[in-house]
């Protein structure tokens, strides 16, 4: 049962290739991005975002105030920065497959690197400044 939505989903990128000639699959990164977006976006207007569940998860205990207040503002930067990803990416969409490519197979990956490493440079600041 737990293998049904996968291989569907296989199934329908696999018809999706063959029968678009690959404009509809261009669409995909940007689709992700939205999707990912709107995840973290919705969970701001919950008690905890995602990002403190994951905090909370790995912690294995509450979390205190001003490792919630840092988790939250950290939920924006994504926002902003998967908001930023998908306008790229659904830009690209409209231009030359090599433009498309370079970008969504490339560049996005960079960016969403470093933005991981810069994050995980000041958690780790932010957590020796504040003995957490």
């Amino acid at each position: 049962m737990k293998m049904i939505f996968p291989l569907l989903f296989t199934f329908i990128v696999i018809g999706v290739f063959h029968f678009t000639h690959l404009i509809a699959l261009k669409f995909y990164p940007a689709a992700i991005n939205l999707l990912i977006f709107f995840i973290f976006f919705s969970s701001i207007f919950t008690k905890e975002t995602i990002i403190q569940k994951f905090a909370k998860l790995m912690e294995g205990k509450e979390l205190p105030d001003i490792v919630k207040s840092y988790t939250r503002k950290l939920t924006y930067v994504w926002c902003v920065f998967l908001m930023f990803n998908f306008l790229v990416s659904s830009a690209t969409i409209f231009m030359s497959p090599k433009v498309w490519m370079i970008y969504n197979g490339c560049i996005s990956y960079l960016l969403t690197g470093m933005v991981f490493a810069v994050e995980y440079i000041v958690r780790i600041i932010f957590k020796r400044r504040h003995n957490v």
